[in-house]
């Protein structure tokens, strides 16, 4: 099975596992509300809120998922950053350290 295949069914199934959990929620809370506790009043008008936010959320993640890819257009050896003269000038600076020969002479036992 492709991966992008098993990527699109992984949000498939969060999305079903999210609309289980608000449902039973939702019907807990409504048999709780309805039996007399006022606090769950609230609740009851909240998981349909989290259960639409799933679905937001699964539409997004499939839109993305289902995107195609874009191809970037920098070559290995160019970049899309602006050219900055001090990064210029401290890289040089690395390279010449690293190039200088050093002289373990000099360096104290």
């Amino acid at each position: 099975m492709p991966e992008n295949t098993k990527r699109i069914l992984g949000i498939h199934a969060g999305l079903v596992f999210a609309e289980l959990v608000c449902v039973s929620a939702f019907a807990l809370e409504i048999g709780r509300a309805l039996s007399g506790n006022t606090l769950s009043w609230a609740y009851v008008f909240e998981w349909p809120v989290f259960a639409a936010y799933a679905i937001y959320v699964w539409h997004r993640l499939l839109k993305e998922e289902r995107a195609p890819i874009e191809q970037d257009d920098a070559t290995p050896n160019e970049t899309n950053e602006p050219d900055d003269s001090a990064l210029r000038a401290y890289n040089s600076y690395l390279n010449r350290m690293h190039a200088a020969p050093t002289d373990d002479s000099e360096t104290p036992s």
